[in-house]
């Protein structure tokens, strides 16, 4: 099942982001064969953090808590807001998504 994962970044937070990045992205290349999608949230800039957004198939809601509970950037308390969802994907995507090669 899919879940999403809202994840609002605490006020300038921005160096613990940098900080704790290279552990973050070891730690989702685990999981890359269930990773729908993910990436930043931004503000209007594009460029500014604003927090993360992950979609992950996980067997069942607890796996999805258990996992989020030892991701990196939660462990270093980055998050100032966590939310986890069940998401059902009806859309095939065209826009904002690599080609196919």
């Amino acid at each position: 099942m899919l879940f999403t994962f809202i994840l609002i970044d605490k006020p300038e937070s921005a160096e613990l982001r940098q900080r704790v990045r290279p552990e973050h992205k070891a730690y989702l290349s685990d999981m890359a064969d269930c990773i729908a999608f993910a990436g930043p949230l931004t503000h209007d800039d594009g460029q500014t953090m604003l927090g993360s957004l992950l979609v992950i198939d996980f067997p069942d809601r607890d796996a999805a808590h258990a996992w989020i509970a030892q991701e990196p950037f939660t462990k270093a308390g980055l998050y100032g807001s966590t939310a986890v969802h069940a998401f059902v994907n009806l859309w095939p995507q065209k826009v904002g998504f690599p080609k196919p090669s």
